[in-house]
C-alpha cells in the first residue's frame, strides 16, 4: 500500500472533543500506513475553507481531513455553519482534484452526541486514505 501524506484541518472550537478526534485520526493514520504531517488548527469549522485550500496547495499532500463538532444551541446558528462549511469543503476538493474528508460532526447535537461521535476523526482518515486509493486506479 501507498503512504500517503494527510493534512488536518482541527476546529478549536470544542477542543477539548477535537482533540480527541485528532488524536485517533493520528493513530488510523499509521494502521493505513499514511501519516498526518501538517496539523492547522482554526477558531471553528467556518473558519476551515481557507485553511484547507492552502494544504491542498501543497504538492505533499496526497489529502487533507476536517475535525470538528458542530453543537446545537439556542438559534439554527449550527445548520448555517455546518451546511455553509461543508459545501465549501467540498468544492475545494473538487477544485484542487484532492480528497478532502468530512470528519465533522453534527448539527443538531448535543455535548453528549458529539462526544459519543469522537471516532469521526478515525472515519475520516479511513475516507482520505480510500479515496487516494480509487483515485490512483482511475
Amino acid at each position: 500500500m501507498a503512504k500517503y501524506n494527510i493534512g488536518a484541518v482541527v476546529a478549536e472550537f470544542n477542543f477539548d472533543l477535537t482533540k480527541m478526534m485528532l488524536d485517533l485520526a493520528k493513530e488510523e493514520a499509521k494502521v493505513l500506513n499514511a501519516e498526518i504531517t501538517k496539523v492547522i488548527i482554526v477558531p471553528g469549522v467556518f473558519d476551515m475553507p481557507l485553511a484547507i485550500k492552502k494544504l491542498l496547495e501543497k504538492d505533499d499532500i496526497n489529502a487533507v481531513i476536517t475535525l470538528g463538532a458542530v453543537i446545537e444551541g439556542a438559534t439554527n446558528h449550527d445548520q448555517i455553519v455546518a451546511q455553509q462549511a461543508s459545501r465549501k469543503i467540498t468544492d475545494l476538493s473538487l477544485d484542487y482534484n484532492k480528497p478532502v474528508a468530512l470528519g465533522i460532526s453534527g448539527p443538531g447535537m448535543t455535548r453528549l452526541d458529539a462526544h459519543k461521535r469522537i471516532d469521526y476523526g478515525k472515519k475520516a482518515v479511513e475516507a482520505a486514505v480510500k479515496m487516494c486509493m480509487r483515485l490512483e486506479e482511475i
